[in-house]
């Protein structure tokens, strides 16, 4: 059969329906559309064998890829979500518009941090407890633009982080937040789909017709480790891109503050504790100073318990000797207020006293705490 092409990374999922006929390397049929996959084992099958001939996809002329309006990070998140799935999608069945579609989702987070950078943030805090795959991803993203400004990368080498943010992972997508709810260990098919997922990424990319020399770079070394200790080549120190580690840190940060089924999650004191071990072999030092920096002692999103007993929002970082500035929303009483009062917690009533960890983020409109109606 003519123009049968390798199942890309990403384009297929356990629990859900083939989208199309998938054939061996000499055009029998291995399994037919619809079938539901049902396993890890059967997924990996299908990645090492599988071909399938790609439908050839009409998009109007005139259809817009980038929206360039200045943006609410609480608005928009939807709109970040869908457009980070369809810039996948586009990735894995080889799209035309794949390359063009990536650099423009990373121009909306750039220019998402630059506008609103105290509500990118706490976008990323208040929505960390229990995120899906596309989630994290878009956190990847936000948090490595941050910390390349902090870490002094140029605009051209930011962006091309921000796009490996948003494609190294595409690999795992399938079965990574099944892996996340899961309390049992990685099965051996499971941990090769997880070591394997850099390459794997990377084969999808090149297939899109996607190849800067650099994206491939900080893809393949994303896992990688200053000590040596990492994978897939055990590479150490120097022999590692700056902005491989910024993205390796700024995935691990945010597992560290999200929710899995085999363990809890820490608070950003803990979290901060965490990042500041990595700085001594794991990583570069600057690199963790570098997030550190962005993060402060109580980032964007942050819900703390005040001096006066309230729960507040920190909705900005230490500025001009000042100390962090924070709105309350929970009364000392536990009454929840009908809109929210400003807080300057460098004031002794207003000090913090303690990071709350609620099990669920309170129901509420957090645009409006930073300002956007």
């Amino acid at each position: 059969m003519p123009n049968l092409v390798r199942i890309a990374p990403g384009a297929l999922t356990i629990g859900k329906p083939l989208p199309w006929t998938v054939y061996d390397a000499d055009g029998n049929v291995l399994l037919r559309q619809g079938y539901v996959i049902q396993n890890d084992t059967q997924l990996e099958q299908l990645f090492e064998r599988g071909l399938f001939q790609p439908r050839k996809i009409e998009r109007p002329q005139d259809e817009i890829l980038e929206d360039t309006r200045v943006r609410n990070p609480f608005a928009e998140y939807p709109v970040l979500l869908q457009t980070l799935e369809s810039t996948l999608n586009a990735i894995t069945r080889r799209d035309e518009s794949a390359l063009k579609r990536v650099l423009g989702l990373s121009r909306m987070i750039d220019q998402m941090c630059e506008e609103s950078p105290e509500a990118s943030l706490a976008l990323v805090h208040l929505y960390s407890i229990e995120p899906t795959i596309h989630e994290q991803i878009l956190f990847y993203a936000i948090l490595c633009q941050f910390t390349a400004r902090r870490f002094g990368l140029d605009d051209k080498r930011t962006a091309v982080l921000v796009s490996a943010a948003l494609t190294a992972n595409l690999a795992l997508v399938p079965v990574a937040d099944k892996l996340n709810a899961s309390n049992r260990l990685l099965t051996d098919e499971q941990r090769a789909v997880i070591r394997k997922h850099p390459e794997r990424s990377i084969q999808a990319l090149k297939d899109a017709g996607i190849t800067s020399p650099l994206l491939m770079k900080i893809i393949a070394q994303h896992h990688e480790q200053a000590d040596g200790s990492g994978y897939p080549h055990g590479l150490s120190g120097t022999d590692i891109r700056g902005e491989a580690e910024i993205l390796a840190l700024g995935e691990r940060y945010i597992a560290m503050i999200t929710r899995r089924a085999y363990r809890d999650r820490m608070n950003v004191v803990e979290a901060r504790k965490l990042i500041n071990t990595l700085a001594d072999g794991k990583f570069r030092p600057a690199i963790p100073r570098a997030l550190l920096a962005v993060l402060t002692e109580y980032p964007p999103g942050t819900l703390v318990r005040l001096a006066n007993n309230e729960v507040a929002v920190i909705v900005r970082r230490p500025h001009r000797h000042r100390g962090p500035f924070a709105k309350a929303i929970i009364g000392p009483k536990g009454n929840r207020y009908s809109g929210s009062l400003e807080r300057d917690c460098s004031l002794l009533d207003f000090n913090i006293r303690a990071v709350e960890q609620p099990e669920v983020m309170p129901s509420m409109d957090f645009g409006l705490l930073w300002g956007f109606r």
